[in-house]
């Protein structure tokens, strides 16, 4: 068998070989320092001042469009995804139970006016009353002066008649006709005295009740009668739940989560849709605890959507920080009391407010995902 030989590479190919070898790691060292250098300058100059995170979704303080009386569904005028105006009509339900207390608080704000004026012109006659009874009590005063005067000289004339009985100038009969008109004269004194004491109770009686007649519409006009005031009070009421039969927007926004049909009997407080402020969004970026450490309310942030790419970048500032970690606001707070408890790093929510022009040019929607920068450099 014959072996192969063993070609050796001759010693000049060998230093060939090496020095390009030498200098193709010379070009990767300083390639590397370059890409260090060049690193390095950025971290210095642009990086350490920036903290991103892709953690970051679109949000709004979205309207829940409730109803504030339990009725039938009529007309149902919106669809999900449509576009509303603030005003906008959404839904209109019965109102006719409605419109009946409307016009049973119309007439009892009717029969509250009607009370006041009966009250007035009562305190009137109440009070003509009391100047009738002065003058019943007068006349009744002057009777009972005039019965009086009767008694005097009925008592003159028993006296005179049982002076003279003795001699026999005056008969029996006389004497005895003198004694009944006495009698009578004293009867018909106290039957005055009696018309005095009726009279001046009657004026007093009339007084109690025009003093209290009085008191009811004292200090007060027809409109501002409590009476009327509360009466008016249900009215309004009346009227405000015929008006809230006809639900409209409370916002500019799209209309979502729409849980209403056609005929539908709705309860009061349930939400029957949403609306979203497309033109109110915002941003919560949910940042790494340690990459808040500089982070400020109005630091300037840039936001790029994935629905858009990196060809659409949002300009907005920092509004605000949350109190609390996603972690510690979940339903179900993490319990780490335990021993075999493992650290996590935390992330706190953090909102960016963006350009409403940049939002009306390109919109966004609830949830989408983007990524947001702050500059620190701006601290």
């Amino acid at each position: 068998m014959a072996e192969a030989a063993i070609e050796t590479p001759e010693p000049a190919e060998q230093e060939r070989r090496g020095s390009l070898r030498a200098l193709w790691l010379k070009r990767l060292a300083i390639a590397v320092a370059v890409v260090a250098l060049v690193w390095g300058g950025w971290y210095f100059l642009i990086g350490r001042n920036r903290v991103s995170t892709d953690n970051a979704y679109v949000n709004a303080e979205v309207a829940q469009v409730t109803p504030l009386l339990s009725a039938q569904a009529t007309e149902v005028r919106v669809k999900d995804t449509q576009a509303v105006k603030k005003g906008d009509v959404l839904v209109v339900l019965d109102a006719t139970n409605s419109r009946i207390a409307l016009a049973q608080a119309q007439a009892e704000l009717a029969s509250a006016r009607r009370r006041f004026r009966e009250a007035s012109a009562t305190s009137g006659a109440l009070s003509a009353q009391v100047l009738a009874g002065g003058a019943e009590i007068e006349r009744a005063r002057a009777q009972l002066a005039s019965a009086q005067a009767d008694l005097a000289k009925a008592n003159v004339d028993l006296q005179r008649r049982q002076a003279l009985s003795g001699s026999g100038a005056v008969s029996g009969e006389e004497l005895t006709s003198a004694r009944r008109g006495q009698a009578a004269a004293l009867a018909a004194v106290g039957q005055a005295r009696a018309m005095v004491a009726q009279a001046e109770a009657a004026r007093k009686a009339a007084q109690g009740q025009a003093e209290a007649s009085a008191a009811l519409v004292a200090g007060s006009s027809e409109e501002s009668d409590p009476a009327v005031l509360a009466a008016k009070a249900k009215v309004e009421a009346a009227r405000l739940d015929v008006d809230r039969a006809v639900i409209r927007a409370p916002i500019d926004g799209v209309v979502t989560r729409r849980q209403v049909q056609l005929g539908q009997r709705v309860a009061q407080g349930v939400p029957i849709m949403t609306i979203v402020p497309i033109g109110q969004l915002y941003v919560d970026a949910n940042f790494k605890e340690r990459q808040l450490t500089r982070v400020r309310v109005g630091m300037p942030a840039t936001v790029t959507a994935d629905i858009y790419g990196g060809s659409v970048v949002y300009h907005g500032k920092v509004a605000g920080i949350a109190g609390g970690t996603g972690s510690s606001m979940a339903l179900i707070p993490a319990q780490n009391a335990t021993g075999n408890w493992i650290k996590v790093v935390q992330r706190l929510p953090v909102r960016i407010e963006l350009d409403p022009r940049e939002l009306a040019a390109h919109p966004l929607r609830v949830g989408l995902s983007t990524e947001v920068e702050i500059d620190l450099a701006a601290d």
